[in-house]
């Protein structure tokens, strides 16, 4: 599978693709948390991703860093918790 950026703008459209199908909007996000294989080394990274998908005001966000994930080419995981209309105060 691709590098972790392909990875992280695959896992966010993903995120955006499943909060606009229920009717919300990343600005809805009101947690996020990511695991990452490579948190130190590729962080800083992703985090410039995740600005391209994500207000300025970031929800509650937690990263880990752990040793593997489903397969061993995933690099990255996002969970999302949202509620739609969060983020329209």
């Amino acid at each position: 599978m691709a590098d972790m950026a392909a990875q992280a703008r695959l896992a966010f459209a993903g995120v955006r693709s499943v909060l606009e199908a229920a009717g919300a909007t990343v600005a809805d996000i009101v947690e996020l948390t990511t695991f990452h294989t490579d948190l130190r080394g590729e962080i800083a990274d992703f985090v410039k991703i995740g600005g391209e998908f994500l207000p300025s005001d970031y929800p509650a966000w937690t990263s880990v860093g752990v040793t593997q994930l489903a397969r061993p080419e995933f690099r990255v995981e996002i969970r999302v918790v949202g509620v739609a209309g969060a983020g329209t105060t």
